[in-house]
């Protein structure tokens, strides 16, 4: 079963070729992502119209590489799946525009995909998890707890009452100066650091619930920069992610007993995911809840348009080609929650915020 899968929700034009009827070790056939980093980094982030604009000019290259590497043609793919939302809607309308002709003309199967529903179910890719398993989704845009019973069926437990996770990575960077993208350069400074020189809150950590809250932590982290005491940038950056980590560790776990269900594993996505720290610690929360803990290689933690395919490769499994037509039809969106019917909110901590 080959699938292409085309992703451009941010600033990653990227494109890849699944073989779903692979062993593990051999379903991605190619992985080709273009970041648009070097590109925006004078303007200190993403800017939607300078990524549209660069997702008009790399996604057929992109795709074309991708279909090179991995030694197939068009006619070759049994589907062609795309994100269609949630995103930069310039970057989504240029890549699901351009899947959509190519399943047209090809007269191939079109996959819409939400994008978080790629993340959501990359541990599969890797590592085959048999579902229900929890998700912890941690990114630039995106801090949720799900449930994760099937596809297309999951059922937020937690989520962010004001700034993902990655965004505050972000901000920190950029208040002490740091390159972006802020993650990796705040873990890397934070690696030369003592992580108990500056005091900082840890976001609800022992509150009831299971939402998370890092704004008030990005006001703290901003004081600290700005005090009259002397802090070191190391310590500063530090701190900050170990208050984050400590915050998501214990939300997390309070998910883990939330979960109305027997979970076969511990899954993490999304860029944050690629953190060492976290990762460490979230192996360690698994060996304390007695659950297997899988976080997927650097490469697919990121955007990319493995994760992407693979999704599209779960729903054809599916087996539905009433479902299959219908999406030509499926328009591009800013906003697409996996669980639609899920509350603003999801536990008492966000109502004490």
């Amino acid at each position: 079963m080959l699938v292409l899968g085309i992703e451009s929700s941010c600033d990653e034009t990227a494109a890849a070729v699944v073989d779903a009827s692979r062993p593990i070790e051999k379903r991605i056939l190619s992985n080709v992502v273009f970041s648009q980093w070097d590109a925006v980094r004078k303007y200190g982030g993403v800017v939607p119209e300078v990524a549209a604009r660069a997702h008009v000019e790399k996604i057929d290259p992109v795709t074309v590489q991708a279909l090179a590497e991995a030694g197939v043609s068009v006619a070759d793919l049994d589907g062609i799946a795309a994100t269609t939302g949630p995103g930069l809607i310039g970057g989504v309308i240029v890549g699901s525009s351009y899947a959509k002709a190519l399943a047209l003309g090809a007269q191939k199967p079109f996959l819409s995909i939400n994008h978080l529903e790629g993340h959501a179910l990359t541990p599969r890719l890797v590592d085959d998890v048999p579902f229900p398993y929890l998700l912890l989704l941690v990114s630039g845009g995106h801090c949720q707890t799900l449930l994760v019973r099937g596809v297309g069926d999951y059922q937020r437990i937690g989520t962010t009452i004001d700034d993902a996770i990655g965004e505050a990575f972000d901000k920190t960077a950029k208040m002490m100066g740091l390159e972006m993208p802020g993650g990796p350069a705040v873990e890397r400074l934070a690696a030369r650091g003592d992580d108990w020189a500056v005091a900082l809150p840890v976001p609800f950590k022992g509150r009831p619930g299971t939402d998370f809250s890092f704004s008030g932590l990005k006001t703290a982290v901003r004081r600290a920069v700005e005090s009259d005491v002397s802090h070191r940038p190391e310590d500063v950056a530090a701190s900050f992610q170990r208050v984050a980590f400590e915050s998501l560790i214990d939300r997390t776990s309070r998910a883990v007993e939330a979960a109305d269900a027997p979970l076969s594993a511990l899954v993490v996505a999304g860029g944050v995911a690629a953190n060492q720290v976290l990762s460490a610690k979230l192996q360690a929360l698994g060996q304390e809840r007695g659950l297997k803990v899988v976080v997927p290689p650097l490469s697919l933690c990121t955007d990319n348009g493995a994760m992407i395919a693979w999704a599209g490769a779960e729903r054809l499994r599916l087996g539905q080609p009433e479902y299959w037509h219908a999406q030509l039809a499926a328009a591009p969106r800013p906003r697409w929650p996996l669980d639609p019917d899920a509350p603003k909110s999801s536990g008492a901590g966000a109502a004490k915020a």
